[in-house]
């Protein structure tokens, strides 16, 4: 028989926490699928009378759903490869090389930038962006490396610190080079941290807003789901139901990704927290 007793002080905070994100769902759900009639008349708990996709089609065209979805891909799916790969080779020089006086300079000057607010450097970015031509997808892409740096190096020489130096020294006797070293050695064993590097990047990517903004304003060809929605809201601020059919569908890919990679997510970021 086991003797293991319920935390029902931890069930209830989880029930509680639940609650708190279960919550905003279920009205985002069921304000989506009702009419302006319905919002209006029954209580804004209530289930829809009748599940209508209406508003749904209606905020597809309106907001051309699915150039937006494609450029909010062309940017995140670039950036999320990039970002792991480019980041994860600076950090282990860095981190490797720590011991020396350059090298820590670098490393805590790169830190540093995770103190400077995004609208202290939000115009600068603006005009240096429109003067090299990257106020674009691409510049975008560029951007987000840059701006993401701090933090991802900040938790890869976490990590890296406690991968063993002799599987390298190893690895060199055996006349692997450095390259070698660390994409058939070091690579392999950062797939936690890349995993939660790729989390953490593509839900900040897609869900950015103030960034595509500032540098993509005035372009609608190029307008990620995030300025969708707030073109849409300009527009149609009186028609929740429409809004909300609309915040549903910018939010589907990320729901879909998450319940088809759930276990990998989940074992990810626990693996790579308790590294």
């Amino acid at each position: 028989m086991s003797n293991s007793k319920t935390n029902w002080m931890t069930t209830t905070l989880l029930m509680i926490g639940s609650l708190f994100v279960l919550f905003p769902l279920y009205l985002t759900i069921t304000i989506a699928f009702k009419t302006p009639l319905e919002l209006a008349q029954n209580s804004i708990l209530a289930l829809p009378e009748s599940f209508s996709l209406q508003n749904f089609v209606t905020a597809i065209e309106m907001t051309n759903f699915f150039r937006a979805l494609a450029n909010s891909l062309l940017i995140t799916i670039p950036t999320v490869i990039l970002t792991i790969l480019f980041h994860s080779m600076i950090s282990y020089v860095i981190t490797r090389n720590l011991q020396k006086k350059m090298y820590k300079f670098i490393y805590f000057y790169i830190i540093s930038a995770m103190f400077v607010p995004f609208s202290i450097i939000m115009l600068p970015i603006v005009k240096q962006t429109s003067s090299w031509n990257m106020d674009n997808l691409g510049g975008l892409v560029v951007l987000y490396l840059v701006l993401n740096l701090a933090f991802n190096l900040f938790i890869y020489t976490g990590y890296i610190k406690s991968i063993p130096v002799e599987l390298e020294e190893a690895a060199i006797i055996d006349g692997a080079t450095t390259w070698q070293v660390f994409w058939k050695v070091i690579f392999p064993l950062l797939k936690p941290i890349n995993a939660t590097v790729a989390i953490t990047t593509t839900l900040g990517v897609w869900n950015d807003f103030m960034l595509p903004l500032v540098v993509l304003s005035g372009k609608n060809e190029a307008a990620t789901l995030p300025l969708t929605q707030y073109i849409f809201q300009s527009e149609f601020s009186t028609d929740y139901t429409l809004s909300f059919a609309s915040y549903l569908l910018s939010m589907l890919p990320m729901l879909i990704l998450y319940f088809v990679a759930q276990k990998r997510i989940i074992a990810g970021v626990t693996r790579g927290a308790v590294k």
